[in-house]
């Protein structure tokens, strides 16, 4: 049985990373994608080889369709035809709504909606042709339900959530399986921007006791990335250590 050919959106750091790292040690054979930061790819493509792994590092703004296009054509020829999709990439746009203008709007829609649309439209195919696949989209607890100053960022992840319910009424007849997670306060290096005494507030009114880390999210896209024992169909499942139960 041939390895699962995996490609992580956003993957070379933070929840992106842990999920591919996850996914080589688990036997997949990884496709890295990277917008900007060739270096950490490179570093997380040296810790999965290092550990025995298969992986390779690809280039692609997700916004630019052309760009995702090429970056699929490169996964295809190096690895071959993409089993698992997790798209991760994305990016915040944190600030009070009368502030922002109208470009902050449509370049987060453009990573976080339209490039989740573009890798996902891509991979469909050859998914379909083979009747087989697994997509897993990461969202956001602020797609779940407003905040204060998250207008931009919570409308982007709300709409991830719709596209997956609707899109596994499609797809699960053709034997390929769609779910989202949608992460709480997660400890990565966006998040460090916020400062210690606001993380320490949050992890004090997050029930758990504690804020999350990208191996929590990585079991869980890993679970829903096991085709053969997965009964999930069009849900995302928060993973926020109960701060918004």
């Amino acid at each position: 049985m041939k390895n699962e050919i995996a490609l992580v959106t956003g993957s070379s750091r933070g929840i992106g990373r842990a999920i591919a790292s996850r996914l080589a040690a688990e036997g997949k054979w990884v496709a890295i994608n990277y917008k900007t930061r060739r270096d950490c790819a490179e570093s997380l493509l040296r810790e999965i080889t290092d550990k025995g792994g298969r992986a390779a590092i690809f280039q692609a703004d997700v916004s630019q369709k052309d760009q995702v296009d090429a970056m699929f054509d490169q996964v295809e020829r190096t690895l071959g035809n993409v089993d698992i999709l997790v798209s991760n990439a994305g990016i915040i746009a944190n600030g009070m709504f009368q502030d922002k203008r109208p470009e902050e709007w449509q370049t987060a829609f453009g990573t976080n909606v339209f490039g989740c649309f573009n890798v996902v439209s891509r991979a469909l195919p050859n998914m379909l042709s083979r009747h087989r696949g697994a997509i897993v989209v990461v969202s956001s607890m602020w797609g779940t339900a407003g905040a204060s100053c998250e207008s931009i960022y919570s409308s982007t992840k709300w709409a991830l959530i719709g596209f997956v319910r609707s899109l596994a009424q499609e797809l699960t007849a053709s034997g390929i399986m769609i779910n989202g997670v949608a992460p709480g306060v997660i400890r990565t290096d966006m998040t460090e921007t916020l400062g210690e005494e606001t993380l320490q507030y949050l992890a004090d009114t997050t029930p758990i006791g504690r804020l999350g880390t990208p191996d929590d999210i990585a079991r869980i896209v890993s679970f829903l990335c096991d085709y053969d024992h997965n009964f999930i169909c069009g849900q995302t499942i928060k993973a926020d250590g109960g701060f918004l139960n």
